[in-house]
C-alpha cells in the first residue's frame, strides 16, 4: 500500500512472511553436492557396498554415471564450448536383485530427493490412469515442495520393460500403456521445462508448476524377460536342430551383459526412447551365498531388522549359520530373490512374535530344524539365562 508521501510501505506480518520464503529458497541447495562434490567415484560404490550385497560391476557403473551427472551440474559449458549431456541409467535385472535398492541407496547417500514409480501405471495423458509427468510430482513430493531441491533428484521407474510396445494385428488397437508412454517420457528424460501438477493427475482445477528436468538423473529398471534370447541369437549362440540342449526356463543374467540397443529396440523399446538411456548396467540373478549375506551383512541387514524388534520385548534373537542357509534356499526356490527372505523369516518367527512378548523369556534361538518345520524355534527363559551366569 502508499504511505501519505506516496511510497510503498509493506506491514510486519508480510515482512516476516517474505523473510521466510527467502529463507527456504536459500536452502534449496543440495547438502552432498553443492558448489563442488566431496565423493568420487570409488566412495560412491563404497558406501553402496554397505547396503547392497553383489552386483559389483552395476554399482561401479551408477557410480560413475552419479559422479559424472552431479560433475555435470556444476559446468553445463566449459571454457571450450563443450556442453555435457545427461547419462541416464538402465538396470536390468531379475526381481529382487537390487534394482530399486541401489537406487535408495544412491539418492540417501547423495542426499537428494528420490522419487520411485511404476511405468506398469502409467498412461498416455488422457487415459485412465497416471499421466508420465506424476513421476516427477513424485520427486517434488520427496522435496518437501521445494522445486530447487527436486530438480537435482534422482527418478527411478521400475517395469520399464513392461511398456515395451506390442505387436497389434490388422485391427490395430491404441497402445495407451505402451509406445505412447515411452513417447511421453522421451523430453521429461532428454530435460526440459514441463508443466507438473502439483499432486496427482492432471485435471481443470489442478494447479501446475512449471518444472525443469535437465539436471534430473533417470534411473529405469525391469526384468526384461525374453530379451537374453536376443542377445544370444546376436552372438551367434543359439542351439538349432536335433543335437540342441533343452533350453533352461531360468534367464542367464549374464548373457544380458552384453545386450546392446539394438537388442532392446528389437525387444519393443522405441529406438528414441534407448537413445535417452545411454548407460546400460545389468544386475546378476542371486546366489544362495549372496542371500545368505543379504540376511547378515548389510547395515539395515534383515537379520538386524528382527534382532532389534525382539530386543524391544529385552529378548535376544539369534539364528544359527545353519538357519541362515536353510532360510536362503526356501527364500531360492521362491524366485523371488531378495524380497523372498522377509517372507520366509516371517513365517518362521511368527509363533515367537506372538506368544513371546509379555513372558519372561531372555534369548529365542532359530536353528534349522525351525526354519524347515521341523522343531519350533528354542526359548530360554531369564531365570534359567540367570543361573546359568
Amino acid at each position: 500500500m502508499l504511505n501519505l508521501y506516496g511510497y510503498a510501505s509493506v506491514c510486519e506480518s508480510c515482512a516476516k512472511a517474505c523473510r521466510e520464503l527467502l529463507s527456504r529458497e536459500e536452502n534449496t541447495q543440495l547438502k552432498g553436492w553443492g558448489p563442488s562434490p566431496t565423493m568420487t567415484p570409488v566412495e560412491i560404490r563404497a558406501r553402496l557396498d554397505e547396503y547392497v550385497v553383489g552386483q559389483e560391476r552395476a554399482k561401479r557403473i551408477l557410480a560413475v554415471a552419479a559422479y559424472n551427472h552431479y560433475k555435470r551440474l556444476r559446468s553445463r559449458v566449459s571454457l571450450d564450448g563443450v556442453e555435457l549431456e545427461k547419462s541416464n541409467v538402465l538396470l536390468i535385472g531379475p526381481t529382487g536383485s537390487g534394482k530399486t535398492l541401489l537406487a535408495r541407496t544412491l539418492s540417501r547417500i547423495l542426499d537428494v530427493p528420490l522419487s520411485i514409480s511404476d511405468a506398469t501405471s502409467l498412461t498416455e495423458t488422457g487415459y485412465v490412469g497416471e499421466d508420465v509427468e506424476s513421476v516427477l510430482t513424485g520427486l517434488i513430493n520427496a522435496a518437501d515442495g521445494r522445486l530447487g531441491v527436486a530438480s537435482r533428484g534422482i527418478v527411478y521407474i521400475d517395469e520399464i520393460d513392461k511398456i515395451a510396445r506390442r505387436e497389434v494385428g490388422s485391427t490395430a488397437t491404441r497402445d495407451v500403456s505402451g509406445e505412447g508412454v515411452q513417447q511421453g517420457l522421451l523430453k521429461i528424460l532428454e530435460g526440459t521445462q514441463v508443466s507438473v501438477p502439483r499432486e496427482g493427475r492432471r485435471g481443470a482445477q489442478q494447479e501446475s508448476v512449471p518444472f525443469d528436468t535437465r539436471d534430473i538423473l533417470f534411473i529405469v529398471g525391469g526384468a526384461f524377460n525374453g530379451l537374453e534370447q536376443l542377445v544370444a541369437s546376436r552372438l551367434g549362440s543359439s542351439e538349432l536342430g536335433f543335437s540342441a540342449q533343452p533350453r533352461s526356463k531360468r534367464i542367464d543374467y549374464d548373457v544380458l551383459a552384453a545386450a546392446r540397443p539394438a537388442d532392446l529396440v528389437k525387444f519393443g523399446l522405441i529406438p528414441e526412447f534407448v537413445g535417452r538411456l545411454p548407460v546400460i548396467a545389468s544386475l546378476s540373478e542371486l546366489t544362495e551365498d549372496d542371500l545368505v549375506r543379504i540376511l547378515r551383512e548389510p547395515r539395515n541387514a534383515l537379520v538386524r531388522q528382527f534382532q532389534k524388534l525382539f530386543e524391544m520385548d529385552g529378548i535376544n534373537l539369534h539364528f544359527s549359520d545353519q538357519a541362515l542357509r536353510a532360510i536362503a534356499k526356501r527364500a531360492q526356490v521362491r524366485r523371488s530373490g531378495a524380497r523372498g527372505l522377509r517372507s520366509v523369516v516371517e513365517e518362521v518367527v511368527l509363533d515367537a512374535m506372538y506368544e513371546l512378548p509379555g513372558r519372561q523369556v531372555a534369548e529365542c534361538e532359530v536353528t534349522e530344524d525351525a526354519v524347515m518345520g521341523r522343531a519350533r524355534p528354542c526359548f530360554i527363559p531369564r531365570e534359567q539365562r540367570a543361573a546359568a551366569g
